[in-house]
């Protein structure tokens, strides 16, 4: 009897312990515990209808992603040769077209051009009358005829009187001539008429001078053997310097342009009155124009007022060098360079060189433009001719024409330009506004008017820019402007991020209206437009807005019904989104480094108030027919909300690219409560579709294992659907505690009730299995099922985490003080404990199944025990149960995950303790080795419930007795 307590002890205390460790099981848990993690979902192939749901609600969770994939393609695409598109402009920027009788005049003038040109032609221009005389008929659409006609009125009019320019600028390392070791040294210079070849041959013999030694002169009495100069000017005296600098300029009518000479002393000042004030004097007397004076006058004067002061040779002037230059030797544009000093002879001893900028130049033309136009409108006509029609023989990339024109325009226009006496400012006025005004016409290459207007700022001189030049440079200025305005306006057709080259043009133009509006000249022919980057900011707002009214426009969404209003609002949405997204990565960076504007704040904050009043007006239609009691959020209806709200949180969060300043009070701050009422019944239709599609994967699941899991197609099914809700709710990112405490809860609560009812189809299908099936299948089976399970509580344990309760305890913690959080987390964490139970109800239900499956032959193998003799020993009499035993246990251990074989193991256990106790019970009054035998057979299979179980990586449990 003894023996018998004792039995019914240790059974008891087998069955507290296992109470005792499923009421700790079973505590709810913390917030804040580690949770074990579930395995990754494996694919799943599930029916079609709820697949679709799901692939677009993914769909729309990719979206952003999709959106940068697309951009980066429209980028790469746009790296091809993608020419950029046409640049339509207001036709008020157009100039005007040139008449037939004013092309007419300008071709006369062309060719009296081309027939008077001097100077050394470069390598760059053309020496052939018949070269140049071919071209420009084609320039001006001359026929043979009328050119025959004009090109003889040129030739019998009168030839071009030239005048050369003659800058002094410096001298350096000139020789000592005073006792400091400095000279006083001055120039003087004429021009020296031209000489017969056989004088032109003598003069190779000797040096030419203003001043020959008085001996010499004395003994010349003809005009003829003393030096003739036209006109001579002298600087002024620099004293106490080796390197003069004078900086003076002087003009000299020529009479013969190809034999004439430029001639040029420079002399040492030591007395009085010296040969330049004598030069000065005479020609105060006689004026510089028109003046014949020889070097005898001079000379006399020279020797006439030495003698008063001093009567000594030796007060005369020390020469320190001169220069000679052939006028038929200076190129066309001129001479800028440094001459080395000649001797006068082979006695005379100099060093050093002379700086001088020499350029002929017409005073005087017989045309008929020239007569009655100033010489900058006739250039900026001809260069205005030449320029449209190079240009419109461009072939390839004709918008990206750099402005260089052939080899006969360019000797036309250089000889025109020195002809004309068009300074290098001047020149690149004339330029600017030709090409910018042909630019409105006809796109050239950005770099090439930034290159003009650089040309501008550094050729710059105020005082030289009066009257009419100041009033066209202002105009050409503005029409520039309000044109880079208009294309501005325009952006994203004329300057797409489709074409690489569109995107260039465009960063090019910025630079240079950039640079514009920082140009001295800019500021002092438009002093008014100080502001440009509020003419920009203008012009991007406009060109925003417009361009939005033409997304609406294109849509048409006030057309169809309420559903099809709120699709086209999202493609509208997308739309603006995708342009908010080439604004920060394209066009905000090229608009603040040109011009310092920020596009993208500008433009965003436009779009978003547009889209805000849009979104919210259809929003407010949509609340207003759900409150109808007959009204029901459809599917569709639904998925369209969702998308609709995702795609305003895409294009709310570009405000983390804006100022700080900027991203204050905008439209879209609180449009998540436009959409309240909305979601609350979207969860309801996510929560029909989750359990239609648990419900078709249960009944499609094989209740085989998957792959090397443990569980079967339908857990993962399940766990997969809960990952994308789950991401469904992330991705919205609800913004209001309070609102987000609601929808967590909601949420929590749909995967709970979902989990309980995929684990009660699981029971429900094993149950309807289990007919006409042998012992190994479906203990497989139902191990496959009790994996279901778990895999899914698994999943349930890691919502926490994965819903972020902590953070919208935080949330409420900081909206409604601790009260809120207790609240939340009471609520939430009821929710888990609660499905916790179910899941591990369902589980024991499973287990029932298994174990009442076991109940006959564990009932027979007892049964075995109790009828053995006493002459059979112990292991052979218990032997058969624990081969039975022992073969469930593989069978589980191959297929059950960890928790599961312990739950099995114990009921099993519990099992065999009752069924053995009652077997003991019934059998009262008999020997004492009946009751020995079984206390043998508890001992015996207690060794194999807690045998050695081994873990491998998958899962699987290797036991070994």
């Amino acid at each position: 009897m003894t023996t018998l307590l004792d039995l019914k002890s240790s059974v008891l205390r087998q069955v507290q312990r296992s109470q005792s460790l499923r009421s700790r099981r079973e505590t709810p848990p913390s917030a804040g515990s580690p949770l074990t993690p579930y395995p990754e979902p494996l694919p799943r192939r599930i029916s079609e209808e709820s697949a679709e749901f799901f692939e677009r609600m993914n769909a729309v969770l990719q979206k952003q992603e999709n959106m940068l994939r697309a951009a980066d393609a429209e980028c790469q695409r746009g790296a091809c040769t993608v020419p950029p598109p046409q640049e339509h402009v207001d036709q008020a920027f157009i100039p005007d077209r040139i008449s037939r009788t004013e092309l007419d005049l300008l071709y006369e003038e062309a060719v009296y051009t081309v027939v008077n040109r001097v100077g050394v032609p470069s390598a760059e221009h053309v020496k052939s009358d018949e070269e140049l005389f071919t071209y420009l008929p084609k320039v001006f659409d001359m026929g043979e005829e009328e050119h025959d006609i004009i090109l003889q009125k040129v030739q019998e009019s009168k030839r071009a009187s030239f005048s050369l320019r003659v800058s002094v600028m410096k001298a350096k390392n000139l020789m000592a001539k005073d006792a400091n070791g400095y000279s006083d040294p001055y120039c003087m210079l004429g021009i020296l008429v031209g000489q017969s070849p056989r004088e032109m041959e003598e003069k190779k013999e000797r040096k030419f001078s203003f001043r020959k030694r008085r001996e010499k002169l004395e003994k010349r009495s003809s005009t003829k053997e003393v030096l003739p100069a036209r006109c001579i000017q002298v600087t002024e005296v620099k004293p106490e310097t080796l390197n003069p600098v004078w900086d003076e300029h002087f003009v000299f009518e020529i009479d013969d342009v190809h034999n004439d000479l430029l001639h040029l002393d420079i002399w040492d000042h030591d007395d009085d009155v010296s040969v330049a004030e004598a030069c000065k004097k005479l020609n105060e007397v006689s004026g510089l124009r028109g003046m014949g004076r020889y070097f005898k006058q001079i000379a006399k004067s020279v020797r006439a007022n030495g003698s008063a002061s001093s009567g000594s040779e030796e007060n005369a002037d020390d020469f320190l060098g001169c220069i000679n230059i052939s006028l038929n030797e200076v190129p066309v544009i001129g001479y800028d360079t440094w001459f080395k000093l000649e001797p006068r002879s082979s006695a005379s001893k100099v060093q050093g060189e002379c700086h001088l900028m020499l350029k002929l130049f017409t005073n005087q033309r017989d045309t008929t433009l020239s007569k009655k136009e100033s010489n900058i409108s006739i250039h900026k006509k001809l260069l205005s001719q030449i320029v449209e029609y190079e240009h419109a023989h461009v072939k390839r990339e004709p918008y990206n024409w750099n402005g260089q024109v052939c080899p006969p325009a360019w000797t036309v226009l250089t000889h025109h330009a020195v002809q004309t006496d068009l300074s290098p400012l001047q020149q690149a006025i004339i330029r600017w506004q030709c090409y910018s005004g042909h630019h409105r016409t006809q796109r050239v290459c950005y770099s090439l008017l930034l290159r003009l207007l650089r040309t501008i700022d550094a050729e710059w001189d105020p005082p030289t820019v009066r009257g009419d030049l100041e009033r066209q440079l202002s105009d050409s200025f503005r029409l520039y402007t309000e044109h880079c305005l208009c294309l501005m306006k325009n952006m994203r057709q004329v300057f797409p991020c489709t074409s690489a080259a569109a995107i260039t043009r465009y960063e090019l133009m910025l630079r240079g209206i950039g640079y514009m509006q920082n140009m001295r000249a800019f500021k002092t022919v438009c002093p008014l437009r100080n502001e440009l980057h509020l003419d920009i900011t203008t012009a991007v707002k406009k060109g925003t807005a417009e361009w939005y009214e033409s997304l609406i426009a294109r849509y048409k969404l006030e057309v169809g019904t309420l559903e099809e209003q709120l699709k086209k609002l999202v493609h509208v949405v997308d739309a603006v989104c995708a342009d908010v997204q080439r604004a920060q990565r394209i066009y905000n960076k090229l608009f603040y480094s040109a011009v310092k504007v920020d596009f993208l704040s500008i433009s965003y904050r436009q779009l978003e108030k547009q889209v805000a009043d849009d979104v919210n007006g259809a929003m407010e239609r949509v609340c207003g027919t759900l409150e109808q009691e007959s009204s029901k959020l459809t599917q569709t209806m639904g998925e369209t909300i969702y998308e609709l709200f995702m795609s305003l949180k895409i294009l709310k969060g570009f405000r983390e690219f804006l100022p700080l300043k900027d991203a204050k009070m905008l439209a879209l701050t609180g449009f998540h409560n436009w959409f309240k009422s909305s979601i609350h019944k979207w969860l309801q239709i996510i929560h029909d579709r989750s359990c239609d599609r648990i419900r078709k994967a249960v009944e499609s699941d094989k209740l085989e294992s998957v792959q090397q899991a443990l569980h079967s197609s339908s857990a993962v099914e399940v766990t997969t659907c809960f990952s994308q809700v789950r991401e469904i709710w992330l991705q919205m990112a609800w913004p209001d505690s309070a609102g987000a405490f609601i929808f967590v809860t909601r949420l929590t609560d749909n995967f709970c009730s979902e989990a309980v009812c995929y684990s009660e189809m699981i029971t429900r299908k094993i149950e309807r299995n289990q007919l006409g099936r042998d012992h190994k299948s479906f203990t497989v089976q139902l191990c496959v099922a009790l994996n279901n399970t778990e895999h899914v509580r698994v999943f349930l344990a890691r919502l926490p985490q994965d819903l972020d309760w902590q953070g919208v305890e935080r949330a409420m913690e900081e909206s409604c003080g601790v009260d809120g959080k207790d609240q939340v987390y009471k609520a939430l964490n009821g929710q888990l404990f609660n499905v916790d139970l179910d899941l591990q109800r369902e589980a024991k239900r499973l287990i029932a199944l298994l174990t009442d499956k076991m109940m006959p032959e564990l009932r027979r193998y007892i049964q075995h025990i109790s009828l053995s003799p006493d002459s059979i020993n112990n292991d052979d009499a218990v032997s058969p149960l624990m081969k039975y035993l022992q073969d469930t246990m593989l069978i589980l251990t191959e297929n059950l995950v960890k928790e599961n074989l312990t739950r099995a193991l114990q009921s099993m256990w519990e099992l065999l303790l009752r069924m053995i106790l009652d077997t003991v019970v019934e059998n009262r009054g008999v020997q004492v080795e009946f009751y020995n035998r079984f206390q043998y057979t508890v001992e015996v299979s207690a060794v194999w419930k807690h045998g050695n179980i081994r873990h491998t990586p998958q899962g699987r449990v290797v036991f070994f007795i």
